[in-house]
């Protein structure tokens, strides 16, 4: 564009001024964002004209694919056997943009955008993984979740979804071998150097069976001495395939799902992914029924956090915390207990509000609480956050700034704790989180202390938030009324025929959502948590497509992570706060 040109500043407008008929088609859907359909040729382009743009888009939220060769409701649509989507974000916007890209459905290939947005490789090796793209010029295209002997790409529609659908399995010692052989990580295989000065390098393998990893994650880490020269993530071993129970599972009947996401999160998860449902549906939630999954909400940013920062302080050796917090947690759960009838995994929401509506004596409880945890924060002020032995251990350790967050893809307090103040909450409010006064917090280091410093104040604003629930909870129904609001009260079901039939028809089958795609977006207590759903007008979900904070995290520790010691790297990987349920899925 020449420096005397009017300036565009609608991205999908400047797209197409810049790549002309590279802009195939604009998807017209409820999102509130423009979804775009380029061309193979002018992908890598399409991309970078919006990383280079003025207010650029930095962030590569997202990239998955989609096999459409079972979808019957593709109006308009250019012509595709695959289809890859990219999701990116602009802060500086608070803007979002979705690109697809059409492949053939046998030989699905795109082009790789990794030395555009560093952050598209794990999400492309996924893609290759899940439906057999091939990314042509990714640095090291294979599998991420899969073992490399894998027949197949799971989330194609020919690959079987249940065990029982294929013959029983068989494992002789020669398949042992094989399987074991072709699942070896060489350094050398990987590109990794094995030697540094003339010293042979240390291989150390750091997981899966560590604590410190959470049992089902591991790190390949190339030692000098204590000294990290290099790591290599290895995910998938906790892969549980729940984008594909997904397409199995009914509208209504994939909610208990979603707490297994992030099992740390409770109903966190279920919200994004009824937000996209809603919106398909044309649903609105009633004032009622968004105050109790804001509350509900809050209380679980809590309860995790709380583990995160008992956790971290025993990792640098102050072992008291930790106890102590587990009591608060406790305290929390009892109240959520109450509330929903569950503890960490609830599945408490519902297609237009939440199952039912709060018990006798609820505000009490939740008083309680909040009169409970300031005093408590304040005293692991001084046992964790004033100890030398922590501050040691954390203050200039793993520096990750900003640029370097969105480099990789990295949302939530890692973010935030580089000085960048974006929060869903805020920047896009949703269930009414613009009626409520709390702050987004922020610090400007970078460093582990930092990550720890964002998610302690965030535990004092969101009391502030759920003070707030309990002082203004608003009356009426907790459920919209709405033919697809699901299940229907049941209570009504006792009294006309009519709805005992919808409700059996529903269970049974799942309530029929409207054909298109919906996008459901909420801040968890990791990040940024995104739910894309496409719907074909069956009881469930053609294509449900989770975007889960906890993967992208984890992308930068190859960067990150030399020129720690291990036991550095403990810290570092704590201080990101991952769930291995919220990277493997």
């Amino acid at each position: 564009m020449s420096l005397d040109a009017p300036r565009i500043d609608d991205p999908a407008d400047e797209l197409r001024a810049r790549l002309g008929a590279g802009v195939v088609a604009e998807q017209a859907t409820g999102e509130p964002f423009p979804v775009l359909w380029i061309a193979r040729e002018a992908w890598v382009e399409a991309h970078r004209a919006l990383r280079e743009m003025e207010r650029p888009f930095t962030l590569m939220a997202d990239l998955w694919g989609t096999d459409e060769t079972a979808r019957h409701h593709r109006p308009g649509l250019p012509p595709s056997g695959v289809t890859v989507t990219s999701h990116l974000v602009s802060p500086a916007r608070n803007a979002d943009i979705r690109l697809k890209l059409a492949c053939d459905g046998a030989a699905p290939r795109a082009p790789s955008l990794t030395p555009v947005y560093p952050g598209a490789d794990w999400y492309e090796r996924e893609t290759f993984d899940m439906l057999g793209v091939q990314f042509e010029g990714h640095p090291l295209l294979r599998r991420i979740y899969m073992p490399n002997d894998w027949q197949g790409h799971p989330l194609r529609k020919n690959h079987h979804a249940r065990a029982t659908e294929k013959p029983p399995y068989r494992m002789t010692p020669e398949s042992f071998a094989a399987t074991e052989e072709a699942n070896t990580l060489d350094p050398a295989r990987l590109g990794l150097p094995t030697h540094r000065d003339g010293v042979e390098l240390m291989v150390l393998n750091m997981g899966p069976h560590h604590p410190s990893t959470h049992g089902v994650f591991r790190i390949l880490l190339g030692l000098d001495g204590e000294e990290i020269v290099w790591a290599y993530p290895d995910l998938g071993y906790h892969h549980r395939g729940a984008e594909k129970m997904a397409e199995r599972q009914t509208w209504h009947g994939f909610i208990p799902y979603c707490d297994r996401i992030d099992y740390l999160g409770g109903v966190t998860h279920e919200l994004p992914y009824l937000m996209a449902v809603e919106s398909l549906c044309g649903i609105e939630v009633p004032e009622r029924a968004q105050c109790i999954r804001v509350m509900l909400c809050e209380i679980f940013r809590i309860t995790s956090h709380l583990l995160f920062y008992g956790t971290l302080a025993q990792d640098a050796g102050v072992m008291s915390p930790i106890f102590y917090m587990f009591v608060d947690r406790e305290r929390a759960y009892d109240v959520i207990q109450a509330i929903t009838g569950g503890r960490m995994h609830p599945a408490f929401l519902r297609i237009g509000g939440v199952a039912m509506d709060l018990p006798t004596g609820w505000d009490g409880l939740v008083r309680d609480f909040l009169d409970w945890m300031p005093r408590r924060l304040d005293d692991y002020e001084g046992m964790v956050m004033r100890s030398e032995m922590f501050r040691a251990r954390t203050k200039g350790v793993a520096l990750a700034d900003a640029e370097t967050c969105l480099k990789w893809s990295m949302t939530g307090p890692s973010l935030r704790a580089a000085g960048l103040p974006w929060d869903i909450r805020k920047e896009r409010p949703y269930s009414g989180y613009e009626t409520y006064e709390f702050d987004v917090v922020t610090a400007e280091a970078g460093d582990i202390y930092a990550r720890t410093r964002v998610r302690v104040d965030e535990m004092r604003e969101s009391l502030r938030i759920i003070r707030q629930c309990v002082d203004r909870m608003p009356g009426g129904p907790v459920k919209a009324d709405h033919p697809r609001a699901f299940p229907p009260p049941r209570a009504q079901t006792l009294e006309d025929i009519e709805t005992l039939i919808h409700h059996f028809v529903g269970t049974a089958w799942g309530p029929r959502v409207p054909v298109g795609e919906a996008t459901g977006q909420i801040e968890s207590a990791r990040g940024l948590a995104q739910y894309s759903i496409v719907s074909d007008d069956g009881g469930h979900s053609y294509r449900t497509r989770i975007r889960t904070p906890s993967f992208a995290n984890l992308q930068a520790i190859p960067e990150i992570a030399p020129g720690l010691t291990v036991a550095d790297l403990v810290m570092h990987i704590a201080s990101l706060d991952f769930v291995m349920s919220d990277v493997d899925k």
